[in-house]
C-alpha cells in the first residue's frame, strides 16, 4: 500500500512538472511564432539574426534596419502585450468563477470593462487619443468595482449574490454613460476613436504600453497564483471555508482586488475584449480539471496563447486589421456552444 502511494506521488509530481514546463513553453513559443506573422515577409534566419543582434548589439549587423523596426518595435511588443492581456483576462475569469461558484462568470462581472470603457471614452473626448486614455480607463475600472462593492454591502444576507447584482447594475450604468459619451462626441474625430477603442485592438502597441500595464497585471496575477489554494476552499462555500480555518472575507477581498487589477490593467491598454475570461477557464477545466491550484496558472498560459493567436488572425485574415473584440466573440461564442455539448453542461 505504501509503495502504491509513493508511486502515485511520483507520477503526480512528474505530471505537475510537465504541466509547469508546458505553461512556460507555450506562451514563449506563441510569441516567437507571431514574429513571423505580418505583411512584411521575414525568414526564420532573418528573425534569428535580429534577435541575436538585440542580445549582442556589439556584433556586425548584416541585414536592413527595417528588420529591426518590424521585429523589435512592432511585432515583439505587440506579442508580449497580447500575452499579458490574454493571460490577465483569463486568470481573472478563472478566479471569479471559483469565487462565485458560477461557470458563467467572466472577468468583467463587477463592471471593470464597462468602467474602463467609459473612462477611455471620456479621456478621448477631453484629451484625444493619448496616454490619458490608459489612466482614465484604469481609474474608472477600479471605480466601477468599488461601486459594486458598495452596492453589495446594502443587503448582507447573501453578500456573494449582492456583489454580482451590484456588478450588473454598475455595468448597466457605465454602459449607458458610454452611449452618452458617444452621443456627444465629435462624429468626425472623437467618435471613430471611441468606437475603435471599444472593439479592442493591439494595433498601436509600443513598449510604453507594456510598462504601463505590467505593474497592475503582475500584481494581480502573482496575487491570484499565491492564493489559488484558498480559491479552492472558497469554491466549497463560506461555512466550509470557515471550518477549514480560512478567513473567507479577507480571501474574497484579496481575490477580487487581484482579479480587478489584472483585468483593469489589461483592458486599459487593449480596449474592451470579451469572452477570453469566460471560455479559457473552461478549456483549462477540460484539460486538468477543477483544481484551482492548477487551473489558475493554466488559465493564464492558455489565455496568453489564445490572445496571441487571435491577434495574429486579426492582422492577417484580410487587408484591414479586424478588431480583437469582433474575433473573440465570433470564435468564442460557437466554441462555448461546443464546450457545452462536449461536457453536457457538466464542465463545472
Amino acid at each position: 500500500m505504501n509503495e502504491d502511494k509513493i508511486n502515485n506521488f511520483i507520477l503526480k509530481s512528474k505530471k505537475n512538472n510537465i504541466i509547469l514546463i508546458l505553461l512556460i513553453i507555450l506562451p514563449v513559443a506563441a510569441i516567437f511564432y507571431s514574429l513571423f506573422i505580418g505583411r512584411y515577409p521575414l525568414s526564420f534566419m532573418d528573425i534569428l539574426r535580429v534577435l541575436q543582434s538585440s542580445i549582442n548589439p556589439q556584433g556586425s549587423q548584416e541585414y536592413p534596419d527595417i528588420f529591426n523596426t518590424v521585429v523589435l518595435q512592432i511585432r515583439l511588443p505587440r506579442a508580449i502585450l497580447g500575452a499579458m492581456v490574454g493571460g490577465g483576462l483569463a486568470i481573472s475569469g478563472a478566479a471569479f468563477q471559483g469565487l462565485f461558484r458560477n461557470p458563467l462568470v467572466s472577468s468583467g462581472i463587477l463592471g471593470v470593462s464597462s468602467g474602463a470603457s467609459f473612462g477611455a471614452a471620456l479621456a478621448i473626448i477631453l484629451y484625444g487619443q493619448n496616454y490619458m486614455v490608459y489612466f482614465f480607463a484604469f481609474g474608472f475600472a477600479l471605480l466601477a468595482v468599488a461601486m459594486s462593492f458598495f452596492i453589495g454591502q446594502i443587503y448582507r444576507s447573501n453578500p456573494t449574490i449582492m456583489l454580482v447584482l451590484g456588478g450588473v447594475v454598475v455595468s448597466s450604468i457605465f454602459s449607458a454613460l458610454v452611449s452618452f459619451a458617444k452621443f456627444i462626441a465629435d462624429p468626425y474625430e472623437k467618435l471613430p476613436s471611441i468606437t475603435f477603442w471599444l472593439m479592442g485592438s493591439l494595433a498601436s502597441t509600443r513598449y510604453r504600453d507594456i510598462f504601463i500595464s505590467i505593474i497592475p497585471i503582475s500584481i494581480g496575477v502573482i496575487g491570484l497564483i499565491a492564493i489559488k489554494w484558498q480559491i479552492n476552499v472558497l469554491s466549497m462555500g463560506d461555512k466550509e471555508a470557515r471550518a477549514l480555518g480560512v478567513n473567507n472575507i479577507l480571501a474574497k477581498v484579496i481575490t477580487v482586488l487581484c482579479a480587478t487589477l489584472a483585468t483593469a490593467g489589461a483592458v486599459s491598454v487593449s480596449g474592451n475584449i470579451g469572452w477570453v475570461g469566460l471560455i479559457i477557464p473552461h478549456i483549462g477545466r477540460m484539460l486538468i480539471g477543477n483544481d484551482n491550484r492548477l487551473l489558475i496558472p493554466v488559465s493564464f498560459s492558455l489565455g496568453a496563447v489564445f490572445m496571441i493567436l487571435i491577434d495574429n488572425l486579426s492582422r492577417s485574415l484580410i487587408g484591414a486589421e479586424i478588431p480583437l473584440g469582433i474575433l473573440t466573440a465570433l470564435i468564442g461564442g460557437p466554441f462555448f456552444i461546443y464546450l457545452l455539448k462536449k461536457t453536457k453542461g457538466k464542465g463545472w
